[in-house]
């Protein structure tokens, strides 16, 4: 029961039996899998439900509706990639998802998790920055690098009129004033419903600046 309240205090909205079910195994084998491969830091095992999956559940309150397309880069482990896509497979099964992963053994273990659950998902193993555009219409990444950076793989994976939903911690706003003078953007700072210290940066009219001369 605790774990229900808590991923649907993240989401936002109720959560069925079948998806709470299907992120309870995704958890279990997260676990299983990363004592083989480094899919997540062991000193977070204990807390591995609210820290990484309620976490990564709470992008989906954040999302605008309908989206058809949604990438998630440097998936690594599934966050928040699988979490959104069996969350999906329920709340919106017509989008699709795509985890772009470049570590084989990882995104072997994305496959594994994409057949188990049946989701509305593919991985493409590429490093970000070689991998087609996935002219998302929402772009996720989870710890993943400096803003400035982020935003040159997000705008190469993002529709125009895209949104990107964006882990942060608590240097968000000096990567923020950085990143600024590079890009212009719309942004909504929404404090991490996980973490206090956390926020979720939600983007939109992500373009480059013109550079005077």
């Amino acid at each position: 029961m605790q774990q229900r309240n808590d991923l649907e205090a993240c989401v936002g909205t109720n959560v069925s039996r079948e998806t709470l079910d299907a992120l309870v195994d995704y958890s279990e084998n997260l676990i299983k899998w990363s004592g083989k491969i480094n899919l997540i830091a062991p000193s977070t095992m204990a807390e591995l439900w609210t820290r990484h999956i309620c976490d990564s559940a709470q992008v989906l309150r954040l999302a605008p509706d309908g989206p058809v397309q949604w990438a998630d880069l440097g998936s690594g482990g599934g966050l928040p990639g699988i979490v959104v896509a069996i969350l999906l497979k329920d709340a919106s099964p017509e989008t699709r998802t795509l985890l772009i992963e470049s570590d084989k053994r990882k995104a072997a273990f994305l496959k594994l998790m994409i057949d188990r659950h049946a989701l509305n998902a593919n991985v493409a193993v590429e490093r970000i920055e070689k991998a087609p555009s996935a002219k998302a219409d929402i772009v996720t990444a989870r710890a993943l690098a400096p803003l400035d950076l982020l935003l040159t793989y997000v705008a190469q994976h993002m529709q125009p009129k895209g949104t990107a939903l964006l882990f942060k911690g608590r240097n968000f706003q000096a990567e923020l004033d950085q990143a600024s003078l590079a890009w212009q953007f719309n942004v909504e700072v929404e404090t991490s419903r996980v973490d206090p210290e956390s926020r979720v940066l939600r983007l939109s009219r992500l373009r480059k600046r013109e550079i005077a001369g």
